[in-house]
């Protein structure tokens, strides 16, 4: 027979924790079988966990998101769903390349610059030193797989996945194969998010903005004539242009040279001018139309041109008070090569700029990937600016202020060329990774056309109606009906997933919806070697005239074009002619197109390593950029899920089908943009084709002949259009944010983090997730107050003692429980009529559990995690500990049915506990499955399904009809009594174990009287006056007195206590009469608000009859 030594008497995590997950692991608890959903046996409930980087270890925000998908997937596992949790990690590219690169250099081994030297000069540098970060790799994703363990994490870890595995590799070439193929990956030369320490690209989401104090530097820039190439360019004057009409020009010498004031927070990038825009709506555009201006140093001629960009001043005609109008001088320097609005000003104006431009180009970079001045990168006219060559951008920028404050716009004028400098606080783009300054630099770089509406179209309609705008529904559809861009679809076909991504908490919905409404491409190319290198071949290919690939001796056009054209090979091209113009690959040979030199980018779908071999041995070489770490992100739900060939490994097969769309994401806000929006796009994306396949052909036909692909943003869109697919989750929970006490951000320069491991060694992985779950609303970020624990220094914080005292007392109430249950073995079941004749405390509590079922699962399918377990807390802590186990110590000895209710009450709050304190519950289970005791008809609690595991047996169901409102209010009526006389003993300090005597004006039924006497522990219950000193108390409206208390009553004490309550509570009594009595009140605040006033006057008043009754009785 167990015993109660089974429990030992405290509960010590680390001795039971290591031992029940190992017999989870042997169990095989966590692990799905996909047959089983496929054939209807049971539904699926899916969930990839959010892959944490491979930069370090994690984090308390890993355990807190960590914690709730847990949660769901323990609580949908008992439920009887086919539950599948697939873990895995992020290589992280460019965060993942720097801190290993800064973990070689502090240990003076050979880092990333020595390993590009090595490169360089013909060796295999670049395989060495992803090796060092692919040992990184290990080491950490080891450890984030032991703490994810030690949290409890019920993944199915025979699935664990890496984003640069071979599964997940596999998935990203055939992802980039079909967007290549279909137009929706083009190279292009734009400017970019360049970020000058890491020197890759990054995208618009990886930029972090932040304030900081700048300045606006008014500089000088002399105004001259157009002149013939090699001539002089003359000199304007301020008389010519007031000649001309110009406002403000007759203020100056008319002898003197004129010149325009541009302003700029960046003056180190005039070096890169190539105009100078006016409004056409400035009075002075007009007077200034054909002029040129001379850049001082450079001495570069570049027009002035007119655009609507530029903002007027007020002076001009600005609007007073707007920000810009008051610093703009009305003259905006354009540097298309380094700034994204100067870009397109030059885009607009390229012609007239290339025509009037000195240097004869709308495009002068002058920055190498270090941000220095360089010459070498498409600077040519330098002239006397070569004092700027090498500097950084700073030492460049004081370098400029100072020259053109040691300068004056002509020989003998007076006056400098830097105007002012006026103090500016402005948000200045920087890296999320490095944290430097962001430069916008021009470079030729990949893109995926997000802007296109089968992705970005397709993903904002996936959202549910409700949490869309107006403008996007009438824009682009999505109320179940497809697009009108995809009306030669059947027009009986719906878009699986359209209407059915709903965001928890609503409000980042919002979030969602305007980032895609202000969507640009994505740049997906990144300068790195650590990630998925961008399965491209570029080569050149001069056809001549007499080229036939089918005859020709030319092995480069033949191998080619057998590569191209081969049905079982998957490749596709990109081909642009000499002017960079893309063309089909088939017109390549027309007549009209020979003799010409083309450029090929040729992309392999990775299934034939044969392709690349050949490609190379023609000549062709790899584009050496890798993609953004995002881009396999993206594929998440669907690599993990083994796509696109799921039943080519074991470990993947049949689970796409099962399993995708997958149920929830459970995430943090800032990577809405980043990640969530690109899931949602790429699978819809994928499998929408894939689905359009099997319905046209009865087969994916995945060997389909390439064509030639869009190559530009302004490309018009792929003909190879299709009905989109199915989400890669319907859910999207957006956790809360974790900080400090005092709502600062957790980082390891604060000095403020806590290690979740330490957590776990001081209060236990229970106790850990019974907190973090209790904290997690959806209103508000979390905060945890950090503080050193005294025993080891590190930092720990007192939040996390609630969790590990409702450990505690869960552990102790099951260990009284099951002493019970052991020392009366007899058992009894009960049936539905029994329960009718069960003892108050009985049917009170079988109800107070069926409500606490009800609530859990209500507050599960809201993600409202908070209520989840604050309903726990309250219904084992409150309800079973304080009230009912009190209430049947004295009866639940000789009484079989209710050491049934006793034993199935635990049980079922062991199996509403299991998600969120799996542990602890775990060992109180496998000892209370050995315990005696009876059944309940309308409680049903299923044995575990593998092992004897509590993670596998069933979630409670419990019949409605056990909720019981009768015994509710009798039991409610009973404990408010006697916590009304458990205040007054503690009032008089009267010890517990003293009886006392209840004097009631009328006396309660037998059941009440019983529960009263019980736990509040009073002898007699009389309608009878006291014979001798007692205390009066108001309960239920009416004076209630406790007599023999023998000398705990001091009569001068109790005056003064009575005499104090009556005072306040004829201030209170005040109160609310002058609310009542206003007319303004009672016809303006909701009904329930005027009622409940009305209700504390009578009780209030009710107090005070009884207190002046108890002043009486004293004197």
């Amino acid at each position: 027979m167990t015993t109660t030594t089974d429990l030992p008497k405290q509960y010590t995590p680390a001795d039971h924790e290591p031992r029940i997950w190992q017999r989870w692991l042997d169990a095989n608890a966590f692990h799905a079988d996909p047959d089983r959903v496929l054939n209807g046996e049971a539904p699926p409930y899916a969930v990839v966990i959010p892959p944490p980087n491979v930069t370090g270890a994690l984090h308390l925000g890993h355990a807190l998101n960590n914690t709730i998908q847990d949660v769901l997937v323990r609580a949908h596992r008992m439920m009887g769903y086919e539950t599948i949790w697939l873990p895995g990690t992020d290589h992280a590219g460019i965060a993942t390349q720097t801190v290993v690169d800064k973990r070689l250099k502090s240990e003076g081994k050979p880092a990333l610059v020595d390993y590009k030297k090595i490169e360089a000069e013909g060796g295999n540098g670049r395989e060495q030193f992803t090796a060092q970060v692919m040992a990184w790799k290990d080491e950490y994703e080891a450890r984030i797989t032991a703490q994810l363990q030690a949290m409890g994490c019920s993944c199915d870890w025979e699935r664990q996945r890496f984003t640069m595995d071979k599964v997940c590799a596999r998935a990203v070439r055939e992802a980039f194969f079909r967007l290549f193929k279909n137009g929706l990956i083009y190279r292009g030369k734009r400017l970019v998010n360049w970020d000058p320490v890491t020197q890759t690209a990054l995208a618009d989401d990886e930029v972090e903005m932040h304030e900081v104090d700048g300045a606006f530097y008014d500089l000088r820039y002399p105004l001259v004539h157009p002149a013939a190439k090699g001539e002089h360019h003359k000199p304007v004057t301020w008389g010519e242009l007031a000649a001309r009409g110009m406002p403000g020009a007759e203020a100056h010498p008319d002898d003197e040279q004129a010149w325009v004031t541009v302003a700029t927070t960046r003056p180190e990038t005039y070096l890169g001018d190539v105009a100078v825009a006016v409004n056409p709506r400035d009075p002075r555009a007009a007077a200034l139309r054909g002029l040129r201006c001379r850049l001082p140093i450079v001495g570069r001629i570049v027009p002035i041109i007119e655009d609507d960009y530029v903002v007027l001043p007020v002076a001009f005609g600005g609007p007073a008070g707007d920000a810009k109008a008051e610093m703009s001088t009305g003259f905006l320097k354009v540097t298309p090569a380094h700034d994204p609005n100067d870009y397109e000003i030059g885009r607009r104006h390229e012609a007239e700029i290339e025509e009037a431009c000195s240097a004869g180009t709308w495009l002068i970079n002058v920055m190498a990937p270090d941000a220095t001045i360089s010459a070498d990168h498409g600077w040519t006219d330098i002239n006397d600016a070569k004092i700027f060559l090498g500097k950084t951008r700073e030492e460049a920028r004081k370098l400029v202020i100072s020259e053109f404050k040691a300068r004056t716009v002509a020989e003998g004028q007076e006056g400098s060329l830097l105007d002012r400098t006026r103090p500016h606080r402005h948000s200045v783009g920087h890296s999320y990774r490095s944290h430097a300054v962001i430069e916008p630099y021009l470079s030729d770089q990949w893109y995926v056309k997000v802007t296109d509406d089968q992705l970005k179209g397709n993903a904002l309609r996936a959202m549910a109606p409700n949490q869309r705008s107006g403008a996007t529904l009438q824009n682009l559809g999505g109320t179940g009906v497809p697009p009108v861009t995809t009306s030669s679809l059947p027009e009986q076909e719906e878009p699986a997933g359209d209407g059915q991504l709903r965001f928890y908490p609503d409000r980042y919905s919002k979030t969602f919806e305007s980032w895609h409404e202000n969507l640009r491409d994505w740049c997906i190319s990144r300068q790195l070697w650590w990630g998925h290198r961008i399965p491209v071949w570029s080569g050149t290919l001069t056809v001549d005239a007499n080229t036939d690939p089918h005859t020709a001796t030319d092995l480069i056009v033949s191998g080619l074009w057998e590569i191209l054209h081969d049905d079982s090979r998957c490749a596709a091209a990109q081909v642009f002619d000499e002017s960079g113009e893309p063309i089909a690959l088939d017109d390549v040979l027309a007549i009209h197109h020979r003799d010409r030199t083309y450029q090929f980018f040729v992309c392999l779908d990775g299934r034939y390593q044969g392709n690349e071999t050949a490609l190379e041995d023609l000549g062709f070489v790899q584009d050496p950029d890798v993609l953004d770490t995002w881009f396999s992100s993206a594929l998440w739900p669907l690599s993990t899920l083994g796509w696109p060939d799921p039943d080519q490994s074991p470990d993947t097969r049949h689970l796409l089908d099962a399993f995708n769309p997958t149920s929830v994401l459970c995430t943090a806000r800032e990577i809405i943009t980043l990640w969530v929006s690109r899931m949602v796009m790429f699978n819809r994306y994928f499998r929408g084709a894939e689905s359009s396949e099997q319905q046209n052909s009865g087969t994916a036909d995945r060997t389909a002949r390439p064509s030639s692909a869009a190559t530009s943003e302004s490309a018009a869109p792929s003909s190879s259009r299709h009905l989109p697919g199915p989400l890669p989750f319907r859910d999207v929970f957006i956790h809360a944010m974790i900080q400090d006490g005092e709502g600062r951000k957790m980082s390891k320069s604060l000095g403020n983090g806590v290690d979740p491991m330490d957590i776990i060694a001081s209060h236990g992985s229970d106790a850990m997730r019974f907190t973090l779950c209790h904290m997690t609303t959806q209103t508000q970020d979390v905060r945890v107050p950090v503080e050193p624990d005294p025993k080891t220094g590190k930092n720990t914080s007192p939040k996390f003692d609630l969790g590990r005292n409702f450990c505690n007392k869960l552990w102790n109430a099951s260990r009284f429980t099951l002493s019970i249950l052991h020392k009366s073995p007899e058992a009894a079941d009960v049936s539905t009529a029994d329960v009718r004749t069960l003892a108050l405390a009985d049917r009170w509590m079988l109800s107070r559990l069926t409500a606490g079922v009800r609530a859990a699962e209500s507050s599960l399918a809201q993600y409202q995690f908070s209520a989840y377990a604050t309903t726990l807390y309250d219904l084992l802590w409150r309800d079973f500990c304080d009230w009912y186990l009190e209430a049947i110590k004295p009866t639940v000895a000789a009484s079989p049915q209710q050491r049934a209710v006793l034993r199935t009450t635990l049980d079922a709050i062991c199996r509403l506990l299991h998600p969120v304190a799996p542990f602890i519950t775990e060992a109180i289970h496998e000892q209370l499955r050995q315990a005696p005791g009876g059944s309940i008809d309308g409680i049903e609690l299923t044995p575990p399904r593998k092992g004897d595991t509590l993670c596998t047996a069933g979630w409670p169901i419990t019949d409605d009809a056990l909720i019981d409102p009768e015994a509710d209010a009798a039991f409610e009526r009973a404990r408010a009594l006697v916590a009304a006389i458990r205040e007054v003993r503690a009032q008089h300090q009267v010890p517990p174990k003293r009886a006392i005597t209840l004097h009631c004006a009328e006396t309660p039924d037998d059941e009440t009287a019983a529960l009263v006497r019980t736990l509040a522990n009073v002898d007699t219950i009389t309608a009878d006056a006291p014979a001798g000193p007692s205390v009066a108390f108001s309960f239920e409206q009416r004076e209630h007195k406790l007599s023999n208390l023998a000398d705990a009553v001091d009569a001068g004490a109790e005056r003064e206590r009575l005499t104090k309550q009556i005072a306040e509570l004829d201030k209170s009594i005040g109160a609310l009469e002058g609310r009542l009595n206003n007319p303004g009140y009672a016809e303006r605040a909701p009904a329930h608000l005027v009622e409940q006033s009305r209700a504390q006057l009578e009780q209030a008043k009710a107090d005070r009859d009884a207190a002046r009754a108890a002043l009486d009785t004293l004197a």
